[in-house]
């Protein structure tokens, strides 16, 4: 193949690439040995406790009891020797600040003793609660550079564990991030919050249904992690991938996804490979990684977890995609977590699978196998159905940003619109109840394939819809519009709060009627459910949600269509939006004003580092091949001319005119990057509307250059070459 000297180097380099790591032996290290051996869990807290201090955590951990805090120094101790035993030197409290990244900062158990020796040191004051620098992670203006002071504590319910690194080992201690003033400033403390408030509003309602003595209610996250793998000598040679996490040029290749022959497609054995030692590395964190597959796009791939409590999920997937971009480098790749790191191809997301429940109840969106007469599901259903009406801008915001935006829509991803599939069967019951006709539903049956040496299988009484933001998928609701790099922690969060806020109206209105009105039991709920419906049957949709008729209905039904992140930011703090996350305690006014503000700031900078990578790579890589080309195209029709032979034009003519669109695209970007703007929410709108697109232009002319210039000319590695070498 040929190419420039960069390009034939960085392939060459493709077909040279071994891996760092030794070959895996799972008879030597069995997977269910292996499986959370590096995590400080019930089985290591039994051993290593006195009894009392384990019942005493225990029951923190499994009822949310406030911490008895004369345990600490008993818990701190037993992890500590824990830890030295697996060979830690350092420990760190583990936190998530509002970039959505992971963040650390590592001290040493040795204290020097005062006789030129050290001793371990790590008490219960240190393990409950430290104390990084807040002056230098995002704050919204909660905090100003002089005050620096913030405080990590202790999150208990989920366990500490061990990082290994080639030359160490260091404890890693779950936390939550706040300022000094006690504000969050981080993704952890809202969601724990929003967390307390579904168990304070689920336990209100089921005991309104003449439920006692249940266990705590949790909410689940079932997180698919979507990505992509390309050679990190091809990485490298493009510097919008690795300041931006994504092309900013490339022409579409001659093959993409259009034969779908990549999907749970055979993994390449190097593939392979790297997912079987990121399985490993998980297994020994106690990630309960289930699912591998190649996905939709060339070069993409998918891991799936099983169920967890949502809290839990929530680090597992942050520890995820730290785990795939480490091992990544061991097998000479980088793993891109942007949701749309190729254009014209599927874009990666992160389907959060959400439900409430416990080991009493199992999920209660489980609706049997008599739907239509689980009362109780249908009115969680229908709770559910409330709060994505009532609140599809805020539950949109929960999943804005710069990188989502090129992703939602895009015709493998849902819209922007939020909309609840409930397929068929629960559709039709819905519709019976809001009419008041006696409820019935389609059962589930037999599927025949017609081969003798097939078994029937069971069929569902309805199909699924993958174009839905928001699809009822058999016990649970599956969440299909976050972005692969984002956190889970916003989008769960929101989820809790507007389900919460269903479920106290729920409740209020269910002791009205019982207590007010003297209503049997059974009725008020089907009268419950009945209102809901009829208010609120708008946002369910079975249909295309990628169709362009959707769009028009949804309009007709009142549903918001915020496609860009400036529209939908400004949902987070509304009046409603305020009352409805003070009223839970989940989040003050100030920290939401803080989010917003924040979350403006990034969608500017993330649009502003684009546009100055896209000037910068047009000007000094496209620009400097089209103008080499140019000019052996027009010596050669000098050539032919002085030859008196005829010359081809029409090459070096189109040639010119993008040449002359992209130098004038390029200098237009480069002057409304000197613009000035009242507040960061002006600034980012005036990037999506008038910047995003010049540089779509920018981009288009870019495009066309790489397929009219010579191949050996052309200095960045194209879309077939990073998308099918492997």
């Amino acid at each position: 193949m040929s190419g420039s000297l960069a390009r034939l180097n960085a392939i060459s380099a493709v077909n040279k690439t071994t891996s760092t790591s030794k070959p895996l032996n799972f008879l030597e290290e069995k997977p269910t040995d292996l499986f959370g051996c590096n995590v400080f869990n019930d089985k290591v807290m039994q051993e290593h406790l006195p009894k009392p201090v384990y019942k005493s955590l225990k029951r923190t951990m499994e009822n949310g009891e406030q911490m008895d805090p004369s345990i600490a120094d008993a818990v701190a101790s037993a992890m500590k020797e824990w830890a030295l035993s697996r060979g830690a030197t350092h420990y760190t409290h583990v936190f998530y600040p509002l970039t959505g990244l992971t963040a650390e900062k590592h001290d040493s158990f040795l204290e020097p003793d005062g006789r030129g020796g050290a001793i371990a040191q790590f008490s219960g004051s240190t393990l409950i609660q430290g104390e990084p620098d807040a002056s230098s992670f995002p704050n919204g203006g909660l905090r100003t550079t002089f005050e620096a002071r913030g405080y990590t504590a202790w999150d208990i319910t989920n366990p500490a564990y061990l990082l290994e690194n080639d030359n160490g080992v260091f404890l890693c201690i779950p936390t939550a991030f706040v300022s000094w003033t006690g504000e969050a400033l981080d993704k952890k403390t809202p969601l724990l919050r929003s967390n307390q408030a579904i168990h304070t509003q689920t336990s209100r309602l089921l005991k309104l249904l003449g439920h006692k003595n249940f266990g705590r209610i949790q909410n689940f996250a079932g997180v698919e992690q979507e990505y992509f793998l390309v050679d990190r000598n091809f990485y490298f040679a493009r510097p919008d991938l690795y300041l931006a996490g994504r092309t900013l040029f490339g022409a579409k290749p001659a093959k993409g996804q259009e034969q779908d022959d990549h999907y749970f497609g055979t993994i390449p054995k190097r593939v392979l490979a790297f997912m079987i030692e990121v399985e490993r590395d998980l297994y020994k964190l106690g990630v309960p990684v289930k699912t591998r597959h190649n996905e939709v796009a060339p070069g993409q791939y998918e891991i799936a977890p099983m169920f967890e409590d949502s809290n839990l999920a929530n680090d597992h997937n942050q520890m995820i995609m730290s785990v795939l971009k480490s091992v990544a480098k061991r097998y000479g790749m980088a793993c891109l977590m942007h949701e749309k790191p190729f254009a014209g191809i599927n874009g990666s997301g992160k389907h959060l699978n959400y439900s409430i429940g416990n080991g009493d109840f199992g999920s209660l969106f489980d609706p049997g196998e008599t739907p239509h007469e689980n009362a109780q599901f249908l009115l969680f259903c229908a709770a559910m159905i409330r709060a994505v009406h009532k609140n599809g801008p805020l539950l949109r915001s929960s999943v804005a940003c710069a990188s989502n935006d090129h992703r939602l829509g895009a015709n493998e991803a849902p819209p922007a619109i939020m909309s609840i599939f409930l397929g068929q069967q629960l559709t039709d019951i819905f519709e019976q109840i809001k009419k008041g006709d006696e409820v019935t539903s389609k059962a589930k049956g037999i599927l025949r394939v017609g081969v003798d040496t097939l078994p029937p299988l069971p069929m569902d009484a309805g199909d699924r819809n993958r174009t839905s933001p928001f699809a009822f998928t058999g016990n649970r609701f599956e969440f299909r519009a976050v972005g692969s790099s984002q956190s889970i922690a916003g989008a769960q969060l929101i989820l809790n709060t507007i389900l919460a806020d269903s479920l106290d109206y729920i409740s209020n209105r269910l002791e009205n009627l019982m207590y007010g009105e003297n209503w049997e039991l059974n009725d008020a709920v089907t009268k419950i459910i009945q209102e809901i419906i009829q208010e609120h049957d708008a946002v369910i949709f079975n249909g295309d949600g990628y169709s362009s008729e959707w769009a028009v209905e949804a309009e007709k039904r009142g549903l918001a269509n915020l496609r860009t992140t400036p529209e939908a930011l400004p949902a987070l703090n509304t009046d409603e939006s305020v009352k409805l996350f003070e009223s839970f305690g989940v989040l003050s006014k100030r920290e939401l004003d803080s989010r917003t503000s924040i979350f403006f700031e990034q969608y500017v900078n993330a649009i502003q580092t684009e546009v100055g990578l896209a000037i910068k790579i047009s000007r000094t890589s496209i620009l400097p091949a089209a103008v080499r080309y140019q000019t052996e195209l027009a010596r050669n029709c000098l050539n032919m001319k002085e030859l008196g032979l005829g010359c081809v034009q029409g090459p070096l003519t189109t040639l010119t005119e993008n040449l002359n669109g992209l130098e004038s695209a390029a200098n237009e970007l480069e002057t409304m990057l000197t613009q000035k703007h009242s507040d960061e929410q002006e600034h980012a709108q005036f990037l999506c509307n008038k910047v995003l697109p010049v540089m779509t232009e920018l981009r288009e002319y870019a495009d066309r250059l790489e397929e009219i210039v010579a191949d050996d000319l052309w200095p960045l590695p194209t879309y077939q070459e990073m998308l099918f070498i492997k």
